[in-house]
């Protein structure tokens, strides 16, 4: 059985409308980060580990899950909980944010008698204490800024070697809508940026590319095809689009599943993360579908016109 097997939707016909969706989604991300940061500061609700704050890690003796030590710690509003450590003697990294006007000692004892509060009769005991100060958050900040850059300018080549420096244009210009509309959602409902919520970022910008790539590597088959020049480049798209999307949806498909199966399952620890890779991946489909082509196509008619490679194709072997 094979999906979209006679598939001839015109997708690059229909770029217009979805420039106005995406237009409209990215002005909406740009003021929620805008209002933001007239409200908080910030365009986005940085967490411990770019701002800054203490980190308290606790011990029980016997079992304790993440769900009951967040709720001791007041449930929704309570710190980031990391949980490592055997069965025998559950441990948990509390990040606490950074108070000014309290000392680390403070902070560890604030939580030690809010738990000895709200859990009595569980033995625990403060295993550290550590102060992550916001200097070093600031720098985490530059890092993760440059790693986004870094993968930019690397796509860039690889895509220019690869195929044309066009295709990289082009993919380009589709990765970075992915990032701003991401980063848009993350302004819009204040999702609180950690370190894992970067990884997601850089896992989306992978995931788009790939997809972007397997249809710029038909296109380009295509427009190597015999008589391919004389083909309306436009259809020729289309064509490539069509042959490329039951790959697209079954891998697409696959992956929510699993994010999904992550988000019910996984619980609050990792549900930020897990909503911004399923949120990467309709993105990431949509646009190198509806941005990453039409982007190709334009590129095309206004800097260049010609094949998508100079690679020649092999003669035919001779005939006795």
């Amino acid at each position: 059985m094979r999906l979209f097997q006679d598939a001839s939707y015109a997708f690059i016909q229909q770029r217009k409308r979805a420039y106005v969706i995406s237009a409209i989604v990215l002005l909406v991300g740009i003021g929620a980060m805008a209002y933001n940061v007239a409200t908080l500061g910030s365009w986005a609700n940085y967490g411990v580990d770019f701002l800054g704050g203490s980190l308290v890690q606790v011990r029980f003796d016997g079992e304790m899950t993440a769900g009951e030590l967040r709720d001791a710690l007041g449930g929704a509003q309570s710190p980031p909980i990391t949980r490592f450590g055997g069965e025998g003697a559950a441990e948990f990294v509390i990040r606490a944010p950074l108070d000014e006007d309290a000392s680390i000692t403070e902070v560890a004892d604030g939580v030690e008698a809010t738990l000895r509060a709200n859990l009595p009769g569980r033995n625990f005991e403060v295993v550290r204490t550590e102060l992550v100060g916001a200097k070093v958050g600031g720098e985490l900040q530059q890092k993760a800024l440059m790693a986004v850059l870094f993968s930019f300018l690397l796509t860039l080549a690889y895509l220019a070697v690869r195929f044309e420096l066009r295709f990289g244009l082009a993919a380009v210009i589709a990765t970075a809508h992915d990032i701003l509309i991401t980063l848009g959602f993350l302004a819009l409902f204040r999702v609180e940026i950690a370190l894992p919520t970067v990884a997601a970022i850089l896992t989306i910008l992978g995931y788009s590319l790939n997809d972007t790539i397997v249809v710029f590597d038909r296109i380009r088959e295509n427009m190597n095809a015999k008589g391919a020049r004389k083909t309306d480049p436009v259809a020729l798209v289309n064509q490539s689009i069509n042959e490329t999307l039951p790959r697209t949806v079954l891998t697409s498909g696959t992956t929510l599943a699993v994010l999904v199966a992550l988000l019910v399952l996984g619980g609050a620890v990792i549900r930020d993360f897990t909503l911004v890779l399923i949120l990467g991946i309709l993105i990431g489909t949509y646009s190198s579908i509806f941005v990453a082509s039409p982007a190709l196509i334009e590129i095309q008619k206004r800097w260049g016109v010609g094949g998508v490679s100079e690679k020649k194709p092999r003669p035919e072997p001779a005939t006795v």
